[in-house]
């Protein structure tokens, strides 16, 4: 134990000593802190290097709560660990997610605290694509600034579609899924098909005979009351029929209302921005267009109950009014009747006054001859002529035996 641990310092010793001369040798060498060469380093990148572009893979994306990112810009050599602040990823716009390739332009800097190289995103674009990118944003001014993606121009949806178009590949699998959400959500619509290549050499074209197709149809009286422009999704190349000026201008001049349900919710082309409404997938487009069948079923039970209280309501107001004009005309009639009765009343009471009998009465007797007319005068008989006296109670006849005044 003893030898052992002679020998152990004897060791420690001459380490220390060949230490003291290695240190003795590189004796000019300055003695840096840790911080400070950390920062003299960083100085000597960016005087050398910065502004740097660089192109990989991005691996291990987070963002984090205050909208900065951060992420590993790799490829098969090495891996670079980057820092993307919140307004240059509002600037870059891009999909962001692991496995996507791009050229980044930044500055490199020493992360201090951890001792790490990273590099500071300033600008950011799709590998292989940035001329891509470039003339999709020209062609975006260009249509913009003739006014073909002016909100005011849009029109809304029909909110109960009788008919709906489909502009896409026959062999997409976006038409499967647009028919698949309307047969589950409007099984009693028809749908028509105007096909067209989604794709490659021609398809702006075809979209826009397709187009062309359904509008004449429209005018024609017999066509689509809401157009879907749909495909799956792809890269912004696989998208770029979409991007057509002469597709752009055929969409804004469709009769009927057209959603763009082009690409996933992260990819954009021109179609939507002037398409009436952008959906972010094809059968999210289905689904704007179609109302689900229970939400339908439910809408006409309100409008039924809305249409018997309204019916009802009105029934009561003619019941009402019908007993107000009864009552009315009740009034008017019975003040009617009474003033006629009070006037026949008045006509029998001269009418009986004028009655002979009603003198009769009184003790006056009714003098006519054998043919029965009325005897007025005395000059009009003659001694021993005939008459007849009508008294109250009864007649009597009579000669005349002396006449005289």
């Amino acid at each position: 134990m003893l030898w052992g641990s002679l020998v152990d310092s004897f060791n420690f010793g001459v380490r220390m000593a060949a230490a003291d001369g290695l240190f003795q040798r590189g004796g000019e060498a300055p003695l840096w802190a840790v911080g400070e060469l950390l920062a003299a380093l960083s100085e000597a990148l960016q005087a050398q290097f910065n502004p740097v572009r660089v192109v990989g893979e991005v691996s291990g994306y987070v963002r984090a709560a205050s909208g900065h990112s951060y992420f590993t810009l790799k490829d098969e050599r090495g891996q670079l660990r980057c820092a993307l602040f919140k307004r240059a990823a509002a600037a870059a716009a891009l999909d962001w997610r692991d496995g996507v390739q791009v050229e980044l332009q930044g500055r490199i800097d020493i992360y201090g605290a951890r001792g790490e190289l990273q590099l500071i995103v300033e600008a950011a674009r799709l590998a292989g694509q940035g001329g891509l990118f470039e003339q999709f944003m020209r062609l975006k001014a260009q249509l913009q600034a003739e006014g073909w993606f002016d909100p005011a121009r849009k029109r809304p949806l029909p909110a109960w579609p009788t008919r709906i178009g489909v502009v896409t590949s026959p062999d997409a699998a976006a038409l499967r899924d647009v028919i698949t959400t309307l047969s589950r959500r409007v099984p009693h619509l028809p749908v028509r098909l105007y096909p067209a290549r989604v794709q490659g050499e021609g398809a702006p074209q075809a979209l826009c005979q397709a187009l062309q197709a359904a509008a004449a149809q429209f005018q024609a009286g017999g066509g689509c009351d809401v157009l879907l422009l749909v495909r799956g999704g792809g890269s912004l190349e696989d998208l770029w029929a979409f991007n057509d000026p002469a597709l752009v201008r055929q969409i804004a001049q469709a009769p009927m209302p057209v959603i763009c349900g082009v690409g996933h919710e992260t990819d954009f082309t021109l179609a939507d921005f002037v398409a009436d409404l952008r959906a972010p997938t094809p059968t999210a487009a289905a689904e704007l267009c179609a109302p689900e069948r229970s939400a339908q079923l439910r809408h006409l039970e309100r409008c039924a109950q809305r249409l018997q209280q309204g019916v009802a309501g009105q029934l009561e107001q003619q019941r009402q009014r019908l007993q107000r004009w009864q009552h009315s005309w009740q009034t008017a009639a019975a003040r009617d009747l009474e003033r006629r009765q009070l006037r026949l009343d008045h006509q029998a009471a001269r009418l009986q006054a004028l009655d002979p009998h009603g003198v009769l009465q009184r003790g006056y007797a009714l003098l006519s001859d054998a043919s029965g007319r009325p005897v007025l005068r005395c000059s009009g008989v003659q001694v021993g002529q005939a008459l007849r006296a009508r008294l109250a109670d009864g007649q009597l006849d009579l000669t005349v035996s002396a006449a005289g005044n």
